[in-house]
């Protein structure tokens, strides 16, 4: 990631879109980063929408700490919970085509 300084940024923009190409770039004001310049051709947009959604990146930190924790769940544990199998449901297996 490179910074550079708003006033700078804005004499050089053209300048800034070429460097963008290659990495992201963060405009700093007083040292601190106030925005970026991302170029989409290397960037899913969903994603980059998702990551800029506050409620959506507290929904990850909370899933990245139960997982440090331990808190997990195993795929066995969720389909017995749920009376499956990875084939799908067992009681669906088991029937005879309708005729």
């Amino acid at each position: 990631m490179k910074a550079i300084k708003l006033p700078k940024a804005l004499e050089s923009f053209v300048a800034a879109a070429e460097t963008a190409e290659e990495e992201m770039l963060v405009f700093t004001e007083k040292k601190r980063p106030v925005a970026a310049l991302v170029a989409l051709r290397k960037v899913d947009r969903e994603s980059l929408t998702l990551s800029t959604n506050s409620e959506f990146m507290k929904i990850i930190e909370n899933a990245r700490k139960e997982i440090r924790t331990g808190r997990t769940m195993s795929l066995e544990d969720i389909e017995r919970k749920l009376g499956r199998t990875a084939a799908g449901s067992s009681s669906r297996r088991n029937r005879k085509p309708r005729r």
